[in-house]
């Protein structure tokens, strides 16, 4: 018996979960209805088996790879649907740090339960940040900061959004490894995310909220 796609991805089986979703759309499958009840629910399910820590990093990233690797053969249904994001976010590591893998396990993640996400990379200077509020007209903007020494551009990222006008249009949520809430809120960033599940979480409930 084939495994659906929800399981797939639970499983981190990409294989399974290509096939499954490829299966899905030769039988009629609605892609929205593929994308919600099947990927994004599994994301959400592991981003809850995370937090209970039932799974852990190795275990979320097989996972989000399955999920990114099946929203590519979903995604030119989605856009021939019209099927539209459930919003924009932009994400980058601050300037000085070239920690990546925590970052693009975010973005995974986020695009894992239905955002359009524009990943900036490492070493984002605060004016690049401000350029692509600018660019992209994103809902949030997301910073991430690996290494203590690093920390102050997450602030300096924020000042530059302030000070190019896009403060009030943006939500700025702050995580990475030396963050805390309490960082976050003394530098007036709107969200906190301690990992990658937990920002995709945050992230999809202040748009909903919206």
């Amino acid at each position: 018996m084939n495994k659906s796609v929800y399981q797939s991805i639970l499983e981190g089986d990409s294989e399974a979960a290509t096939a499954g979703v490829s299966e899905a759309l030769k039988r009629g499958e609605e892609p929205i209805r593929v994308l919600n009840e099947e990927m994004i629910a599994a994301m959400e399910e592991v981003g809850r088996l995370f937090g209970e820590q039932e799974y852990f990093i190795p275990e979320m990233m097989i996972s989000a790879r399955a999920m990114k690797e099946a929203l590519a053969i979903l995604k030119p249904h989605l856009l021939e649907s019209h099927i539209e994001p459930i919003g924009k976010i932009v994400i980058g590591t601050v300037k000085g740090d070239l920690h990546d893998i925590g970052k693009n396990l975010v973005a995974i993640m986020l695009e894992g339960v239905g955002f359009e996400v524009t990943d900036l990379g490492t070493d984002v200077s605060p004016d690049r940040f401000a350029a692509a509020v600018r660019d992209v007209n994103p809902q949030i903007v997301g910073l991430s900061a690996l290494l203590t020494t690093t920390m102050p551009y997450l602030d300096a990222s924020i000042r530059a959004i302030e000070q190019a006008g896009f403060r009030d249009r943006i939500a700025v949520m702050v995580g990475g490894a030396p963050v805390s809430q309490e960082y976050a809120e003394k530098i007036g960033a709107d969200l906190f995310a301690a990992d990658a599940a937990a920002a995709a979480k945050t992230a999809r409930n202040h748009i909903l909220a919206a």
